[in-house]
């Protein structure tokens, strides 16, 4: 389980540009895009190396009305307080954001994080999300919002597959979304949603819903997975598909550092890079940057997860 197929329809490229070019007031001073949120024509970008939010139009080659958003108080009141974000999701019915701090010691063990800030970027509550884990630095590592029977719920991205670090993490075919209610200091569990045993990603960096319909992206191995939940559910219907990221001539990852996922529509995605260290000269050409991709129409003659 969980081996790539030997065919992999890629995504197709429709527009990007660096951080830098994209908000001439300045972001993150190394443009470290973390996590991105489309809002009608509008997109906000987070940084995990800065507290400020980017704001910018969803057509890359526009960047007058483009500025950063430094939210009211810079940073969370708390010792837990996050100098930087993994992700970032919205409540469309309160308009508030949250805001994902990928893993803090708390007594003896590691648990995430989440900020909560309203649609006036005015900081109001900080709480814990109540699932332990293993690692610091292999946390909750995506975050998105949604809502069933009238209720919201925060869908939390495991890092490491079955919600493990070290090699155990990195043994694909075990995907999970912790689901939490929202709450002022701590956030109740509520639930795991097991993503296909047959997904072949070594790791996760991102997702996000639109409508019934899920996105999530892996960094190492470059791909995206679209899934469907049943109406009213948080059943799969169905093993989904998976796409990569556009290969070099040779076939070798460029999209190495991609960390951020959201819904322009039904068949674009927008997606956001880190800095990638200068080990991984191919990635540097692509990485701190916005990424717009289409995703082709599935195949039928390879079936699901192809």
């Amino acid at each position: 389980m969980g081996e790539r197929p030997a065919v992999v329809s890629q995504l197709h490229l429709v527009a990007e540009a660096p951080v830098r070019d994209l908000l001439p007031d300045g972001g993150s001073p190394r443009g470290e895009a973390s996590g991105v949120l489309a809002m009608g024509d509008h997109l906000l970008v987070i940084f995990d190396d800065s507290t400020v939010i980017g704001l910018m139009e969803t057509d890359l080659g526009t960047v007058d009305g483009n500025h950063t958003v430094r939210p009211d108080p810079l940073t969370a009141g708390g010792r837990h307080a996050g100098r930087g974000y993994e992700d970032i999701a919205r409540d469309v019915a309160t308009g508030h954001l949250y805001l994902l701090v990928e893993a803090v010691r708390r007594g003896d063990r590691f648990m995430a994080r989440v900020e909560e800030i309203d649609g006036d970027y005015r900081r109001r509550s900080e709480a814990w999300l109540d699932f332990a884990l293993e690692e610091e630095n292999k946390g909750i590592e995506g975050l998105t919002c949604a809502h069933r029977d009238g209720q919201v719920f925060l869908l939390a991205l495991c890092e490491g597959n079955r919600c493990r670090g070290g090699d155990a993490g990195q043994q694909p075919g075990g995907g999970r979304i912790q689901l939490f209610r929202p709450d002022q200091h701590t956030c109740p569990h509520a639930g795991t949603i097991d993503l296909p045993p047959q997904l072949w990603f070594i790791d996760y960096s991102s997702l996000a819903v639109h409508g019934d319909r899920l996105a999530v992206i892996s960094q190492r191995s470059s791909a995206l997975w679209v899934g469907s939940f049943t109406p009213g559910t948080w059943d799969l219907v169905d093993a989904g598909n998976s796409y990569e990221f556009p290969r070099d001539p040779d076939g070798h990852i460029i999209y190495g550092t991609v960390e951020g996922v959201s819904w322009l529509d039904d068949d674009h995605v927008v997606v956001v890079s880190d800095r990638a260290d200068r080990s991984e000269p191919r990635w540097r050409t692509k990485h701190r940057s916005v990424h717009i991709f289409a995703i082709p129409a599935a195949d039928p003659d390879l079936g699901p997860i192809s």
